[in-house]
């Protein structure tokens, strides 16, 4: 493969993917902006929920539309189409002055998500070499990764900003609008990047346009390989004679194992809690007592990790495969997320004189008893201060009063991402690409997509009451439960793809 075609390829790619970056932006944001609008607008934990899953339950949407409206329209026009609204969402979000306006915005950004989340993938799997296919249909998770790093930096140094008074239209307050508003520069960067992005050429043979299909593969692949991936194409789209996909379809005996495979992979990326902790990440790091400041720095941290192995992911997935990876990335998994539910439930209470500074007199004389005093598990922590009259404050006592190991709770977050980051991170994404016949893609991808964000959009609507009625350790034990269970299904049943092409694939995967 000549250079200049794996470059032209490449370049193609990265731009596609850019909607993995705003994904991740977009996503990643709200770890640094929920502390401050929960304030403004005077949110519970459930609210907060919703204020965060908000945005998936939109990708939801996205994702029930994107297959149908990508096989109709193109998978570029819908890449566009989710282009603008990640502008409307952030602008509009950012201007927010009601609960309800902000979340109909931040769900406006969420079926973004859910059209970019789908389609990009696909259409770089239909463009790029069979060879190369892992590696390129990985820079999607790449600019997820780059996109979640890049908020994090983008969230701290707007907070040091703000806490410098150097703007006078940048206070603590309001920074979150700020947070929020800064998607708009990479937002219109991407719709404007997409006018030099060719068609995917196996949408333009699907529907009759083979001569500009055959132009497209050129610019990719030698005219002797072209030639004989348009034939093949062809021959594919004459076998299903032209049908119109139905949604009955993926139901059907030849397809019940592909669809298990995909809604499995679906579940286990995301009930593991990777969007919990990415979305809530400063106040996870609160909870070991350190300051506000030193959590925004630690999300940085685990951003970087998050970079710098999926970055290992998309150099070796072409070379172990992909069931090697998600079998290490599943055991480590484990492992880190069960280190953490002991290192939380290893944690000891004390209650200091200067945490309770700033309570009301009364309510600090009936507290007395309490100071100095351990206590070996959040719940008689909080139980004993229910008893004590101080119920309405636990949530500002319990993080100042914990005795924890914060560096090994760091640790463990950062293998926890890293091994994601090598598995079912962009493995997912790279299968969903792959193991789904050409003529039902659009349709099985949607349907996997939307059962994705519902798991995920459930785990970070029940994330916050999580951490406050089962502690930390309940909730990371859950985890970790759920990442061993990914381990098992790995083995049983997740299929070995690379090197193959999608037609080699859809012969081998699909029985008559």
């Amino acid at each position: 493969m000549k250079k200049s075609k794996l470059l032209y390829t490449g370049l193609v790619s990265l731009v596609v993917a850019l909607g993995g970056f705003l994904m991740g932006f977009d996503a990643g944001v709200v770890s640094g902006a929920n502390p401050f609008y929960k304030d403004y607008f005077g949110l519970n934990d459930w609210a907060l929920g919703w204020s965060v899953g908000c945005l998936t339950f939109g990708a939801m949407f996205g994702n029930a539309i994107a297959g149908p409206l990508a096989d109709r329209m193109g998978r570029k026009p819908v890449l566009s189409i989710a282009a603008l609204f990640y502008s409307l969402s952030a602008i509009s979000s950012a201007l927010a002055t009601n609960f309800s306006f902000f979340i109909i915005a931040r769900m406006l950004g969420g079926v973004a998500v859910g059209l970019a989340l789908l389609i990009a993938p696909v259409y770089i799997a239909e463009i790029a070499p069979s060879k190369l296919r892992g590696r390129f249909v990985s820079f999607n998770q790449l600019n997820i990764v780059i996109g979640f790093s890049a908020v994090f930096f983008v969230n701290y140094y707007i907070l040091k900003l703000a806490e410098s008074g150097a703007l006078e239209i940048l206070n603590k307050p309001n920074c979150w609008r700020w947070m929020l508003g800064a998607e708009i520069v990479p937002a219109l960067l991407y719709f404007i990047f997409l006018f030099f992005v060719p068609r995917s050429p196996r949408w333009l043979a699907q529907h009759g346009r083979e001569e500009e299909a055959l132009l497209v593969l050129n610019k990719v692949v030698s005219a002797e390989e072209a030639t004989a991936s348009l034939d093949s194409i062809k021959e594919h789209i004459a076998k299903d004679n032209q049908a119109k996909p139905k949604f009955s379809e993926l139901f059907q005996r030849n397809m019940r194992f592909i669809i298990f495979i995909a809604l499995g992979l679906g579940f286990f990326q995301q009930i593991t809690g990777i969007n919990a902790i990415f979305f809530y990440a400063p106040t996870i790091f609160e909870k070991t007592g350190i300051t506000q400041e030193s959590a925004f720095l630690q999300t940085i941290i685990i951003g970087l990790v998050n970079l710098g192995f999926t970055l290992l992911a998309i150099y070796i997935i072409d070379r172990f495969g992909r069931k090697p990876l998600l079998l290490i990335g599943t055991a480590a998994m484990s492992v880190c997320l069960f280190t953490n539910a002991w290192a939380f439930h290893s944690a000891t209470y004390v209650l200091t004189e200067e945490a309770v500074q700033e309570l009301p007199a009364n309510v600090k004389e009936s507290l007395v008893p309490m100071i100095g005093k351990t206590f070996k598990s959040q719940s008689e922590f909080t139980d004993t201060l229910d008893q004590s009259g101080a119920a309405e404050h636990s949530a500002d006592l319990v993080n100042p009063s914990m005795n924890i190991s914060a560096r090994l709770v760091l640790i463990a977050i950062m293998g926890y991402i890293a091994a994601f980051a090598i598995s079912l991170g962009p493995v997912m994404w790279a299968m969903f690409s792959e193991i789904f016949p050409n003529r039902l893609r659009g349709l099985a991808i949607s349907l996997a997509g939307l059962f994705n964000s519902l798991i995920s959009y459930a785990v970070q609507q029940i994330f916050p009451w999580e951490l406050a009625t089962l502690s930390p350790a309940g909730t990371f034990l859950i985890f970790g439960v759920f990442a061993t269970l990914a381990f098992i299904f790995t083995i049983r049943f997740i299929p070995e793809t690379k090197g193959k092409s999608l037609e080699e694939l859809e012969e081998i995967l699909i029985k008559d």
